[in-house]
């Protein structure tokens, strides 16, 4: 009786480990905000919400001249991307040029700069179990 209780109890506690989600923290240093005006956005995004609008997690902090640093909580495990811009007229979204080149500082994660698009193969990274910490440039 006792060895049956005891691998009850073992099963119990190893469906709890495995329902629990764990969960890490991605912080995020912009280097080269230029100017302390308007707000730096920052999105975190899956293959699914990448270039589509919000991420499902959107940040904003106020500008400053210099590293901005923004912290993404609570993410779980997975692929991911970040877009990040600087929203100098605080408007909420990327303002252009009349031949298409953006007006406004903007960068992701994987730092490629190519012509074009970005792609969520060129920004994305894998999260484990650990908490992770990178720079992007704008």
């Amino acid at each position: 009786m006792k060895t049956i209780a005891f691998f009850l109890g073992l099963a119990l506690i190893s469906l709890n480990v495995v329902a629990q989600k764990e969960t890490v923290t991605v912080t995020v240093t912009i280097e080269n905000v230029l100017n302390d005006e308007g707000t730096v956005l920052a999105s975190l995004h899956t293959s699914d919400t990448f270039m589509k609008g919000g991420g499902i997690i959107d940040l904003a902090v106020k500008a400053q001249k210099g590293p901005v640093t923004l912290t993404f909580e609570n993410v779980t495990p997975g692929t991911y991307a970040i877009m990040a811009m600087h929203d100098a007229n605080d408007n909420k979204r990327m303002d252009y040029e009349s031949n298409g080149m953006p007006k406004e500082s903007y960068g992701m994660s994987g730092n490629e700069m190519t012509m074009g698009p970005p792609t969520f193969d060129m920004a994305k990274f894998e999260i484990s179990n650990e908490d992770i910490a990178f720079n992007i440039r704008f």
